[in-house]
């Protein structure tokens, strides 16, 4: 048998693995492609600010590459970024949080992946909110342990509610994936919200690994964490970057703060996968964590407005029904009154010049909706609006 023709013989994760990424993006990389052949083509897909990078942010991370700080780091993560996080977690709580508390990584997506190794395996379960982020399915199966999603209702605008949670609960789950602010939906849990929710962790035993990348873009709502609970510190591990909040997405700089303990055990996943990251943007993230800075305060904004822009622009037409967001950089659009699902919606809303996110990608409950991105211009976010209406209205 010639090399070209022998079968390749992967690990079981290859298979477990093979559906859960980049198909899911399908219809953002056909825009891609149009738009490179030179269709006007206006992409709401993905969730990558529309502002630079703060300069003063970038400035710092030349600095300490001009200084020398090239070279490799900790495992673990540079002191000055760790004990900068430390930092934000011990004024946020309200409690003494040590740099042993905290692992650095090179984004959100590294943190959850490799805290989720840490935490469940093959016979395990993990419970995750359905809608939830795309890449949310593969983190759990990477590890062998079983995606359980928790159907949760547009009605209450895609909250989890702790009746739903406990509803869900089976032998060998371990653990439960938390997202809020939320991806796709936007929603924001309340305090109380957490709190329930956080009752039947403690009665099943669960550990929460809480994604909280959107922390700061939350419109009016107020923001609340179960890592900031006393009662439920003990179980929980959050994971952030500066992606978002700094409109910082190519520095991949993360983070994942909770008990010493974990973060102990962590450790040699995280550095037989990565040891380490890049010390200048350590440097610079820990700038970005211990001084002032409007760019978080400055998208809210924007986002809040193009949301409510959206909204304006659908009032008058049936067919479509938008959900309005809490916090984050994209909006929900029920497609299900134009007698399309949101995949037929979004594959058809190609040809009238809009590349948006069907919900199916992100789980069964988002089947009827898009997903857009509050990332363009004002101007072609209105323009948008006008091809997606055009879409839902059968026009040619």
């Amino acid at each position: 048998m010639s090399e070209t023709s022998k079968e390749v013989q992967t690990a079981s994760i290859t298979e477990r693995l093979a559906a859960l990424g980049s198909e899911r993006w399908a219809a953002h990389f056909e825009g891609r492609e149009r738009i490179a052949t030179g269709e006007d083509l206006i992409e709401l897909t993905i969730g990558e600010p529309d502002v630079a990078t703060p300069p003063h942010l970038i400035e710092a991370a030349a600095r300490s590459m001009k200084a020398g700080r090239t070279r490799y780091s900790s495992g673990k993560g540079e002191a000055v970024l760790l004990e900068a996080v430390a930092q934000k977690y011990a004024a946020r709580t309200g409690r003494a949080i040590s740099p042993g508390q905290v692992l650095a990584f090179p984004g959100t997506q590294a943190a959850l992946a490799i805290c989720m190794m840490a935490l469940v395996e093959k016979g395990d379960a993990v419970l995750v909110p359905d809608p939830c982020y795309a890449t949310y399915e593969g983190v759990v199966r990477a590890t062998g342990a079983d995606f359980v999603p928790v159907a949760t209702s547009a009605g209450n605008g895609f909250h989890l509610t702790a009746e739903q949670l406990e509803t869900a609960i089976r032998p060998g789950v371990r653990g439960l994936l938390l997202n809020s602010p939320h991806n796709p939906t936007g929603a924001v849990l309340s305090d109380r919200e957490i709190a329930a929710i956080g009752d039947v962790c403690r009665k099943h035993d669960l550990w929460i690994l809480s994604d909280e990348v959107y922390e700061n873009l939350i419109f009016d709502a107020a923001f609340a964490s179960p890592f900031d609970r006393d009662d439920l510190a003990d179980r929980t591990i959050v994971t952030s970057s500066i992606s978002k909040s700094h409109a910082a997405p190519g520095f991949r700089a993360g983070w994942a703060v909770g008990p010493q303990s974990f973060i102990d055990r962590t450790l040699g996943i995280s550095e037989a996968i990565l040891f380490g990251g890049q010390p200048f943007i350590a440097d610079m993230t820990a700038l970005a964590l211990t001084q002032p800075d409007d760019t978080a305060r400055t998208m809210t904004e924007t986002y809040m407005r193009r949301s409510r822009l959206l909204r304006a622009a659908f009032q008058d037409t049936p067919a479509l029904n938008p959900l309005m967001p809490e916090a984050g950089m994209f909006m929900l659009l029920d497609v299900s009154a134009s007698g399309m699902d949101g995949e037929t919606f979004a594959n058809r809303l190609l040809d009238f010049g809009v590349s948006a996110m069907p919900g199916s990608s992100f789980g069964a409950q988002a089947k009827n909706f898009i997903r857009l991105s509050l990332t363009v211009a004002d101007s072609r976010l209105e323009e948008a609006a006008g091809r997606i209406v055009e879409c839902a209205r059968g026009g040619a």
